[in-house]
């Protein structure tokens, strides 16, 4: 489908076929600059996850300890 400018000039999209074709490229092109992590680095964002996920489940379960005491508190 063209379309003009504000220019005037025609602008030709590109049929389905070619979109298809040009994601599929951006999407390897992509791929290319992807850098493969050490086993160094790999262990220590592993080990900072789960450090953070436990420190997460310390904190959350001190609250819902906390809180169900003081719920208990109020309403007896």
């Amino acid at each position: 489908m063209a379309k003009k400018t504000d220019h005037g000039e025609v602008v030709v999209k590109p049929n389905v076929f070619m979109r298809i074709g040009l994601f599929i490229k951006q999407i390897i092109d992509e791929l290319r600059k992807v850098v493969t992590p050490t086993r160094k680095q790999l262990f220590y964002w592993s080990l900072a996850s789960f450090i953070f996920v436990v420190l997460l489940m310390v904190l959350v379960t001190l609250m819902d300890t906390g809180l169900g005491k003081l719920a208990f508190l109020v309403f007896g």
